[in-house]
């Protein structure tokens, strides 16, 4: 289900025995050159997983808490990354969110996870030294013609004065940062559409990432996925901000893109609240966010991979951000989010509280839809960290694959597991596995799982990202 067409995969022609050979010997050399891509991929990011800093894994540090947990619609497709003392610079930590979708999903979201903080990283270094030296440029070539700035019209000086303004409302790390973002998230998808390991032409995840560094906060964000602050107001109470949009297709700007594009945007009658975006002439594969990585088959169509990107600059009133998918958000409301955190027993356990709250809620709000996954990332602002035991406690650490050993995270042959909305499930839903966290809330649990456990085998997905997959046809 959702597999590619291919030229390779129609059967050949009885007339031509040499066909069939060819055939065998291309998917024979496939294999082969998998295998080796995927050592090749191993060893390229091996490194990844010995960066002191850098975490993928439930747990925390001294300013961040992390937690992810499966739902109940197969493979969990969400990724997360906390990674301090970003770019070997002091002060600076990147943060990331990534829910993915469709049959590699999973795998999508995780190649985003680990490869975009480089690309960003290697882009910031690279307008920084570029930025230097037009500077010095600048300076050397406004003492030369200083004369000759005499003869600029009036209306040429009132359009340079106006750009100068302009760039200078923004703090010189937005502007750099505002580059890189752009550029590195366009080359993550130019990427992804070369990537051997995953068929992201009807897969693809959302991003919300986040660099910090000093008071400065710049966000870019691609899908529906969601930045919220925990700050306080005049009366020192606790309020929520959200700081990034759900680019989803009902907004009319997205939307008009999409049309230009000959797109096409609507709801289902049974979710009317659900704007999705279709192929022109194919009522597939219905995707309900109007920017993602991946998903090529409606890249033509009005689906970009252009982050949103954002500023702020930070005060003593703003306590922490919470980075989350959408299992979260579609239970929980950003003031039910931040209140949560705030309340959590410690800083190290306050991802793993949201979780647990919104898998709860889950249970309470739709009892006979499936739970979504859930992914957690929670960035504390200030410099407390007297109520951490340790600087980095783990949960379900994950272990860094063997170049021998493929992972499910690695393995090409298909995805585990498939959900689809807006009918009732037939086949059989994979559960997540007992884990120790379950059992230390099982107690909490027990009313609600007697009726939940029936219910969910049988029920529907609430709101599923992708609805149909296309069929591809190679151009000839």
């Amino acid at each position: 289900m959702g597999s590619c067409l291919s030229a390779e995969s129609r059967s050949p022609l009885p007339s031509s025995p040499t066909t069939a050979l060819g055939i065998r010997k291309r998917k024979n050399s496939k294999k082969r050159s998998g295998s080796r891509s995927s050592s090749f991929e191993f060893k390229k990011d091996e490194y990844l997983y010995k960066i002191p800093g850098r975490l993928f894994f439930n747990g925390a540090t001294e300013v961040a808490s992390l937690f992810t947990q499966q739902g109940r619609k197969g493979t969990n497709q969400d990724a997360m990354v906390v990674w301090e003392n970003f770019c070997s610079r002091n002060d600076t930590i990147f943060c990331g969110v990534f829910d993915g979708h469709g049959p590699f999903g999973h795998m999508v979201a995780r190649r985003v996870r680990d490869s975009l903080p480089q690309k960003l990283h290697s882009l910031w270094d690279l307008n920084v030294k570029s930025e230097g030296v037009l500077r010095e440029i600048s300076l050397n070539s406004s003492s030369i013609n200083s004369e000759g700035s005499s003869f600029i019209s009036a209306d040429e000086e009132s359009r340079v004065s106006g750009d100068l303004e302009v760039a200078d409302k923004d703090p010189e790390i937005f502007q750099i940062l505002k580059g890189s973002f752009l550029k590195a998230f366009r080359v993550m998808d130019r990427e992804l559409r070369l990537h051997t390991g995953a068929d992201c032409f009807c897969s693809g995840t959302t991003a919300v990432t986040l660099i910090k560094q000093g008071q400065d906060l710049v966000i870019g964000n691609v899908g529906d996925s969601r930045a919220v602050l925990g700050t306080r107001d005049n009366d020192n109470t606790l309020v929520a901000v959200q700081l990034t949009v759900d680019l989803k297709p009902n907004l009319p700007e997205e939307a008009e893109r999409i049309k230009k594009c000959r797109g096409r945007v609507f709801s289902l009658r049974d979710e009317p609240d659900v704007a999705r975006v279709w192929l022109p002439n194919n009522d597939s594969p219905g995707l309900a966010m109007a920017r993602a990585f991946g998903d090529f088959c409606l890249k033509d169509y009005g689906l970009i991979a252009v982050p949103d990107i954002s500023y702020r600059h930070l005060t003593d009133k703003d306590e922490f951000v919470v980075l989350a998918t959408d299992g979260i958000w579609d239970v929980l409301s950003n003031k039910e989010v931040v209140d949560i955190v705030a309340a959590a027993p410690s800083r190290s356990t306050a991802a793993k509280a949201l979780v647990e709250t919104a898998v709860r809620g889950w249970k309470s709000k739709y009892p006979t839809s499936k739970i979504d996954d859930c992914a957690v990332v929670c960035l504390f602002l200030d410099s407390d960290t007297s109520e951490l035991s340790s600087d980095v406690t783990m949960e379900d650490k994950e272990q860094p694959p063997s170049a021998d050993e493929p992972t499910k995270e690695d393995d090409a042959n298909g995805p585990t597991h498939l959900a689809r909305s807006g009918t009732v499930r037939t086949d059989n839903v994979m559960l997540p596995e007992t884990s120790n966290n379950d059992v230390e809330n099982a107690a909490a649990d027990d009313m609600l799982d007697e009726d939940y456990s029936a219910s969910a085998l049988e029920g529907v997905t609430r709101v599923n990202t992708l609805l149909n997959l296309p069929r591809f046809t190679p151009k000839i």
